[in-house]
């Protein structure tokens, strides 16, 4: 568990803004209001709960009223925490509300670490850890698909999952521990090949739902695109049109842009991080030699790659050298300028990357983007159908993971008709993978690591 204090955070953010909200958890929360809040009016008498008063804050050593506030008090267990909670809706200047906050410290409240109101749900069987972990998926989402994966994690779906798998575990490891513990009644264990059969379908869940989780961590996370190609063939306008607005200065003159110049589109709910980088070729230029080398790195890292070429031009040694390194790689070849007179050899062009798909696009007419936009969503995330449930978290991963593998290993001792002990701690260990994920977990570790990412005030 943990210390019984109370605890206060802002928590908006920081910044000017119409309302802010100071919030305050704990078995204190009530009488720090009182302490500091006044309603209108003269009206006095013990607040509802889950109810909205007007009134002010005062500093109850010099009475002075500091703001015009709304108040609201939600007393345990039906709180966001499972405690007591306050929370003051005051104006959202910077300073003001850092005072509001300073009253409340004062009275002795203290403040709250990053994600300790979540931590505080949890530890109180509000919300288990997918769903708390949920709360931060919410607050970082930046697509609508995004928000929609995590609303579905928040409404528990992973969790009820995970809950069910746990079930068909336990009732196959009573029959497991039934042969341990009464070995005298010759209790038998079961048909090892049956036994072997459910376990191996809970196993094969796992699987399938593993399968989902590089889908769903770019949905989550986002994808990054490299804009990759020579000087001059129309990468910065390629990224301006697809941005829709002129974000990158673009010349007649090769070389114009030495850094990687990164935005951000929204394809169908894919948050798509573009870099836009220097042209590729060799030159004594030591700047643009900074700039190739930093394009060269943004390439290999990147989950997908736009080869930007002149489709007026024939093919050069550096376009070549550019597609060749395309190879292995996610990757759609892009033939600019499609509103000129084509001179390039695009059979050359399918030779060179025969995986790769070629696109003829007009970044000054804007001819081929739609179709692009298309194409390179299929190319990131495949064409396979959205399953109803997906993996977005690398530590439901990697413990699910863990339960995929001791459920592997008890299956190969059911078949190798090793002693019903050896069974057991495989299952058992299996267990203990799925109850980390919904956190049936005692490591404060594990959980100070989950909730230092959350923002203070959540």
């Amino acid at each position: 568990m943990y210390k019984e204090d109370t605890i206060a955070a802002i928590a908006t953010p920081v910044g000017e803004g119409g309302v802010a909200i100071v919030r305050v958890s704990g078995p204190d929360a009530e009488r720090i209001a009182s302490a500091v809040f006044v309603r209108s009016q003269g009206k006095n008498g013990k607040l509802k709960s889950h109810m909205l008063y007007h009134g002010a804050i005062r500093d109850p050593l010099t009475h002075g009223v500091l703001d015009e506030v709304l108040l609201t008090i939600m007393r345990k267990p039906r709180s966001y925490t499972g405690e007591d909670v306050v929370e003051i809706h005051c104006h959202g200047g910077v300073f003001l509300v850092r005072q509001v906050l300073g009253l409340i410290l004062a009275q002795g409240a203290r403040h709250a670490e990053p994600g300790e109101f979540t931590k505080r749900a949890f530890l109180n069987g509000r919300v288990d850890l997918t769903q708390a972990e949920a709360v931060l998926d919410l607050i970082r989402a930046r697509t609508d698909k995004g928000i929609e994966l995590a609303q579905r994690q928040a409404e528990g779906w992973l969790s009820t999952w995970v809950r069910e798998l746990r079930e068909e575990l336990l009732n196959i490891l009573v029959q497991i521990e039934a042969a341990i513990d009464f070995p005298e009644e010759e209790v038998e264990l079961l048909q090892r090949s049956e036994l072997a059969d459910k376990i191996d379908d809970l196993r094969k869940k796992i699987v399938d739902l593993g399968h989902t989780y590089e889908w769903g961590r770019l949905l989550r996370e986002g994808a990054r695109v490299c804009i990759s190609g020579r000087p001059n063939v129309g990468k910065s306008s390629l990224l301006n049109a697809l941005l829709g607005e002129e974000r990158v200065i673009v010349t007649p003159v090769p070389g114009t842009t030495r850094d990687v110049i990164e935005e951000s589109i929204n394809l169908r709910g894919l948050s798509v991080v573009l870099w836009d980088t220097a042209g590729i070729r060799n030159t004594n230029d030591e700047v643009e030699k900074i700039g190739v080398d930093l394009s060269r790195q943004h390439l290999e890292k990147a989950d997908a790659i736009l080869a930007v070429l002149d489709g007026s031009a024939p093919l050069t040694g550096e376009d070549r050298a550019i597609l060749k390194l395309c190879h292995g790689k996610k990757a759609i070849i892009v033939i600019n300028k499609s509103d000129l007179t084509p001179f390039i050899d695009v059979d050359e062009i399918v030779r060179l990357v025969p995986e790769g798909e070629v696109l003829n696009v007009s970044a000054k007419t804007k001819d081929g983007l739609d179709r692009l936009r298309f194409s390179l969503r299929k190319l990131i995330l495949g064409s396979s159908i959205e399953a109803p449930l997906i993996l977005t978290n690398v530590r439901h991963k990697s413990a699910l993971l863990r339960s995929e593998d001791a459920l592997g290993r008890s299956m190969v001792a059911l078949s190798g008709n090793h002693a019903p002990e050896f069974v057991a701690v495989d299952l058992n260990e299996a267990r203990e993978g799925l109850e980390e994920v919904i956190g049936v977990i005692n490591n404060e570790d594990i959980l100070e690591r989950i909730f230092s990412n959350f923002c203070i005030g959540k």
